[in-house]
């Protein structure tokens, strides 16, 4: 559990933000998280949307997946808040949950992703943690049954 180290700062592990992206990613990143233990825990699913231009994906179906998501997520972490939102920026409405929230980090897993994807999705890690007013922990990439 999260500890006081009495010279006032939260612990890292106070509260943590947790993007997901689906089913599957919210189990594997909610396993690889439980080891860490933190003390609270607030998973969140970003709704991508356009500005000006029809969405890719319908909302409701997206939110269906964030339910999902959410659903999976507390299969290991059954206390976790859930935050949905909508946004044009995944990496900025992150970063406005996690305020919003009074995150004390940010944890993620690491997609799955050629440098062709990455280029072209701006290359979310890199901005989530180059970006970031708090800290930012990469969770590894689970190898196993969970992972597949």
């Amino acid at each position: 559990m999260a500890t006081n180290h009495g010279d006032g700062a939260s612990d890292l592990l106070d509260h943590v933000l947790v993007p997901v992206a689906n089913r599957k990613d919210a189990r594997v990143t909610a396993a690889e998280l439980r080891r860490h233990s933190p003390a609270h825990v607030t998973v969140v699913y970003v709704v991508q949307t356009t500005t000006g231009a029809p969405d890719k994906i319908p909302a409701s179906y997206s939110e269906e997946m964030a339910a999902e998501s959410f659903d999976a997520f507390r299969e290991r972490f059954p206390d976790a808040d859930d935050h949905l939102t909508y946004g044009d920026d995944v990496v900025e409405a992150i970063f406005s949950a996690a305020d919003g929230i009074d995150a004390t980090a940010i944890a993620y897993r690491a997609r799955e992703g050629n440098r062709l994807m990455q280029f072209l999705s701006g290359d979310l890690s890199l901005r989530l943690v180059t970006e970031a007013e708090l800290p930012v922990i990469a969770l590894p990439r689970a190898e196993g049954p969970e992972s597949n």
